[in-house]
């Protein structure tokens, strides 16, 4: 039996796409919240600035979905949607492990780099190196929503990609719940879905607090969408279903286990 080979391209893309994710969300929120900026003197309402930092975050988003490299690594760019791909049995064991490594590893990265691309103003209280904490909900209201913004958009991902007619959308999509949930939810947990986002943050910012949440509750929300999308579904089971964001013909899948979307 031909052994599988290492895919470092695309372990490399993951690692660059969550470092690229995490500069742009250090110099969004520099831009929008320190209190010497211009922006953040002319918005008073905390609401509006949020809803700038979700439009920015979401074309961060949907840029990284599309771009030629995204659509060879699928963009997962978070530990969370490998493990659900991996238990959709759409990505091996091995490459997921490298997937989620590259993902931690390229969060941390980034954070680094936009320190040194914003100084120590990242360290600034209205940036703190973007780490994500609860709110003064406490961190059992956080848990919780951290649970349902991730099985909301896994739910979406796993319902649009596999519909022929919407499949190329689901980028723009998911671009469009993460401006949205960054409006909404921020305040609550800090809106991460995202387990190594929140290690790249709290690893420069050395804060710990609640981290646990985010380690476990977007696995959690997430992997339960896709049983969710199994059971309800189980005609479904063999459907054409991809380990990409944007399924596509141009770039060859990681692994054997996935689609014919990508032969398309």
């Amino acid at each position: 039996m031909k052994a599988q080979p290492f895919h470092w391209q695309e372990y490399l893309i993951e690692a660059v796409g969550l470092g690229l994710f995490m500069i742009s969300a250090s110099l969004v929120v520099a831009f929008v919240e320190l209190p010497s900026s211009p922006l953040r003197q002319a918005i008073a309402d905390p609401l509006l600035r949020r809803f700038l930092i979700g439009i920015a975050m979401g074309l961060t988003a949907i840029a990284l979905i599309y771009s030629p490299w995204g659509k060879r690594s699928g963009a997962h760019i978070n530990p969370s949607v490998t493990l659900t791909f991996w238990r959709l049995k759409k990505i091996t064991f091995r490459d997921a492990c490298f997937y989620i490594l590259a993902q931690c590893l390229g969060g941390i990265a980034g954070i680094w780099l936009a320190g040194v691309l914003i100084g120590k103003a990242i360290a600034d209280p209205a940036i703190n190196y973007v780490v994500t904490t609860p709110g003064v909900a406490g961190d059992l209201v956080a848990f919780l929503a951290e649970f349902a913004i991730s099985f909301g958009l896994m739910t979406m991902v796993l319902q649009v990609s596999n519909r022929a007619n919407l499949s190329q959308f689901t980028g723009l999509f998911a671009g469009i719940l993460v401006a949205t949930y960054i409006t909404l939810e921020a305040p609550i947990s800090g809106m991460s879905m995202n387990p190594a986002r929140t290690l790249g943050s709290a690893w420069s910012a050395q804060v710990w607090q609640s981290i646990w949440i985010y380690f476990t509750a977007p696995p959690m929300g997430m992997l339960l969408a896709a049983e969710a999308y199994l059971r309800l579904g189980k005609k479904r089971r063999n459907s054409e279903l991809c380990c990409k964001l944007c399924p596509n013909g141009s770039t060859p899948c990681i692994s054997p286990l996935c689609c014919q979307q990508c032969k398309l």
